[in-house]
């Protein structure tokens, strides 16, 4: 039987501070994960998380872009790419996001190979977002509470509630959000969740492959808050399509490798057009949920330009030296 959001926010509260057992835990979790979770219940653990979470100040319209993970897919970091282009837009993004989960190398695992020490990253956060319009901020060291139940989840061995809910309890608290979310027929219900949590705008996307990104390989749909589900193909935001197999992705190293490729504009193999292209579809929806962009196609070119005239890179450079 499905949760109220006044009842899940009070269940997820106990499982937070410790007030349920360990057996407990894992049923609840698997019985969700096993009917869906509805909206109310993804907002109400939603809720007790954000309660719990130690917060940091942002500048105002300041965004996130992050996604749900579980894909499968092992691609570039696609998201980590974004945050960076889309800050060298000056649109302030506060990148909420972890070390791998499903995928071998996380945003995390990337911006520490590409130089940017974390446990700095995280002490000057609310700096660099202030002075830079960028900080990373490293989901452990945010969500305490969350240290108990990682065991848990790792014996659960697959998706819960909580892969949904990470995305949205930012500790900058963003009230732009731009989600990828690895299942496409599950976009209303979260988009209703989000709905219920005082968001001036999301879009939440997700590519057909299934992706938790918008697909530079064909067709993806997306929702804004308050607006029925739609469908978008690379075309009609001005870019070619690419082969999936183009943005598979490697170690940290590899892929920290391939986003200084991106930044300092080379696009001399199918990959690094691949991958531009993908960073530049998502950066648009990026800068549409911003208020910084009206449609696709000025989206991409905004973005285009931030790598193109260097600041991108330049952005990356001061980040990692701060």
């Amino acid at each position: 039987m499905s949760l109220s959001l006044q009842e899940s926010e009070a269940l997820f509260g106990r499982m937070l501070d410790g007030e349920m057992g360990d057996a407990e835990i894992k049923a609840t979790l698997i019985e969700m994960a096993e009917r869906d979770e509805t909206s109310e219940e993804i907002a109400g653990a939603i809720r007790a998380m954000r309660a719990r979470m130690i917060r940091v100040s942002a500048p105002e319209g300041a965004i996130d872009v992050c996604g749900t993970g579980g894909d499968g897919a092992h691609s570039l970091n696609v998201s980590t790419a974004v945050a960076i282009v889309v800050a060298a837009c000056e649109v302030p993004v506060a990148k909420h996001g972890n070390r791998a989960a499903s995928s071998k190398a996380g945003g995390a695992d990337t911006l520490e190979a590409l130089g940017l020490n974390l446990d700095r990253a995280a002490e000057t956060a609310e700096q660099t977002l202030a002075d830079l319009g960028i900080a990373f901020l490293f989901a452990q060291k945010y969500h305490p509470a969350l240290g108990r139940l990682a065991p848990i989840r790792r014996e659960i061995g697959r998706r819960t509630i909580f892969n949904l809910c990470g995305p949205a309890c930012n500790p900058a608290g963003v009230k732009r959000q731009l989600t990828g979310v690895a299942r496409p027929d599950f976009l209303p219900v979260y988009a209703g969740a989000l709905e219920m949590l005082g968001y001036e705008d999301a879009m939440l996307v997700a590519g057909d492959e299934p992706l938790d990104e918008l697909s530079i390989s064909g067709p993806s749909s997306f929702v804004r808050l308050g607006q029925s589900q739609e469908r978008i193909s690379p075309e009609e935001a001005g870019l070619p399509r690419h082969a999936s197999e183009a943005l598979k992705g490697g170690d940290a190293e590899y892929n920290a490798a391939t986003l200084r490729r991106l930044v300092a504009g080379l696009q001399e193999t199918a990959q690094d057009r691949a991958y531009r292209d993908a960073v530049l579809f998502n950066a648009a929806a990026a800068l549409m949920v911003a208020g910084h962009a009206n449609d696709w196609q000025s989206g991409v070119e905004e973005a285009a330009e931030a790598i193109d005239k260097g600041l991108a890179k330049a952005l990356l450079d001061c980040w990692i030296n701060f």
